[in-house]
């Protein structure tokens, strides 16, 4: 079957623009939140674009975006979407270029994922458990690094690529000033790689953002070490939501 014969494909896409297009005031709170983060002309890594809607809260906040979505069907209903303005890549981030294997849920196309043992890991996980990985894209794969060398240095990089975090900032290689990357109650080993990936690279301090809400958790941010027990807590509660690293200097 051809993806736009596959109906469980175009209902999946029809659900994630419900969950996150079909309530317009979170991207204009999310604009918001982005506003005390980018200044007007500042440059934005949207990396998993998927529905649009952080790419659009991005351009709300006055940012220039470059985003990308490595699932065939949301890249074409983006470059149709999204402004001109943005730049729309048909690429996933990685630690190296090449290709991979893309583990699609078609009914629940926002969990699909590039992580190794993804599916298997994340079946018995809160929120997952009707959840079915029935296809499988091969993707182009780039780097953060790369991306910076094409694009030039983004203030701000968000990272939502279901369980692949960490292998998206492997390929970074120098810090960049703001940095949020999702993370999820079943794989909270994945946020802990991140967090020291960073820590690796520059003088990082953390805060926590749940779900989508636009606001932060904590009233200090915190080191490394000092957030992990927070994320542990979080973990404990079952809800996702982003890790924000900033460095040191860039409030």
């Amino acid at each position: 079957m051809t993806l736009a014969a596959d109906p469980l494909r175009w209902a999946g896409l029809a659900r994630s623009l419900v969950i996150y297009r079909a309530r317009p005031w979170r991207i204009a709170r999310l604009a918001r939140f982005y506003r005390g983060i980018l200044a007007p002309g500042d440059l934005a890594f949207d990396i998993g674009a998927h529905a649009g809607n952080r790419t659009r809260a991005l351009l709300r906040a006055g940012a220039r975006v470059v985003a990308l979505e490595p699932q065939r069907l949301f890249f074409a209903f983006l470059a149709r979407d999204l402004p001109a303005a943005v730049t729309l890549l048909p690429l996933a981030a990685g630690r190296a270029p090449g290709e991979a294997a893309l583990a699609v849920s078609r009914l629940h196309p926002t969990v699909s994922s590039l992580a190794a043992g993804f599916p298997a890991r994340m079946r018995a996980a809160p929120g997952f458990a009707r959840v079915r990985w029935d296809a499988e894209e091969t993707v182009a794969v780039t780097t953060l690094d790369a991306l910076i060398a094409a694009h030039g240095p983004p203030r701000f990089v968000k990272i939502d690529v279901e369980g692949f975090e960490a292998e998206v900032l492997a390929g970074l290689s120098r810090p960049v000033p703001w940095v949020a990357f999702e993370y999820l109650p079943g794989a909270p080993e994945t946020a802990a790689v991140c967090i020291e990936r960073l820590a690796a690279i520059g003088r990082y301090e953390f805060n926590l953002v749940p779900g989508e809400a636009g606001g932060f958790v904590l009233a200090n941010w915190r080191d490394a070490a000092a957030i992990l027990p927070a994320l542990a807590e979080a973990a404990r509660r079952g809800r996702p939501g982003d890790v924000y690293a900033r460095l040191a200097g860039h409030a």
